[in-house]
């Protein structure tokens, strides 16, 4: 099952910035931030120093709508902002089967960002935009997941 989809705001190093205007500007309350400088653990990333304070991943609430934000992964495997690609999609569905399902649906003919993986947030997560150029970011909800 499919539990609901968010529009994504993908940032060039200015997502901090960001979320503060959009708290203000549309009185979002922030649920919460997290940076790539508190992943931890993978140290084959080498996030540089300088991009530690970019936004990995922000929740912001307003009115009954989500609003996801991140700025572009920094360091040797970045991935280009480019204007136009940066409103996504935010896909969350409740098992690990309908994400594999709804991912290689959306990978036909499209092109596979980030395969499906285990995150820490996150039993499966992928990235991949489809056939007509809209990325998704494929995410499994698992109330439990540490």
């Amino acid at each position: 099952m499919i539990l609901g989809i968010n529009p994504y705001l993908v940032f060039d190093g200015n997502g901090q910035e960001a979320v503060k205007f959009y708290e203000k500007a549309l009185d979002a309350k922030v649920l919460g931030i997290q940076t790539f400088g508190e992943m931890g653990g993978n140290s084959e990333l080498n996030i540089p120093a300088e991009a530690k304070d970019r936004i990995l991943h922000a929740h912001l609430k307003i009115g009954n709508t989500d609003l996801m934000i991140s700025d572009t992964f920094p360091g040797p495997h970045s991935q280009p902002h480019q204007i136009g690609s940066q409103v996504t999609i935010a896909l969350t569905t409740a098992n690990v089967e309908k994400s594999k399902e709804v991912f290689a649906k959306l990978s036909e003919g499209g092109q596979v960002l980030m395969p499906l993986q285990e995150t820490f947030w996150s039993p499966l997560y992928g990235q991949v935009t489809d056939k007509f150029g809209v990325t998704w970011h494929v995410s499994t909800y698992v109330a439990d997941h540490s």
